[in-house]
């Protein structure tokens, strides 16, 4: 399987860099696998998981609280909100994120920011309801 550069950023470090055959992304439109060579798009992504499926033949689940991907046929780049490995999110981790979104919620000044501010907690609601680890 042909690879691609894939590099995930967070505010505070690198989380991954390296070759990849696929990765899932939470995309806001829904979830896209990205492979090799893929057409160049945009998107910003909603909390939920990503999944790596590395080179090497292992794979590596990544909590993502949103961001943006950048696709281009050379490779992907995600730039994270927040990004933990799967098993460092816990039931009190998640509700964190849940209070987080839920004061976004209520302090947003526009109809915009409420709408996408919904949209958030909508979402890390619906992983409170998924057993971890996913």
């Amino acid at each position: 399987m042909a690879t691609f550069s894939f590099e995930l950023v967070s505010p505070e470090k690198l989380l991954f860099s390296g070759e990849v055959n696929a990765v899932v992304v939470p995309a806001t439109e829904g979830s896209l696998t990205v492979l090799a060579n893929h057409e160049p798009f945009m998107s910003t992504i909603r909390p939920g998981v990503i999944v790596v499926s590395q080179a090497d033949g292992k794979s590596e689940r990544m909590f993502i609280r949103g961001g943006f991907c950048d696709i281009a046929p050379e490779g992907l780049t995600i730039l994270a909100e927040l990004a933990l490995p799967v098993e460092d999110v816990s039931e009190a981790v998640l509700n964190h994120e849940v209070d987080l979104a839920q004061a976004e919620f209520e302090s947003a000044d526009s109809a915009e920011e409420r709408r996408a501010a919904a949209e958030k907690l909508s979402h890390l609601v619906e992983l409170r309801h998924i057993p971890l680890p996913w």
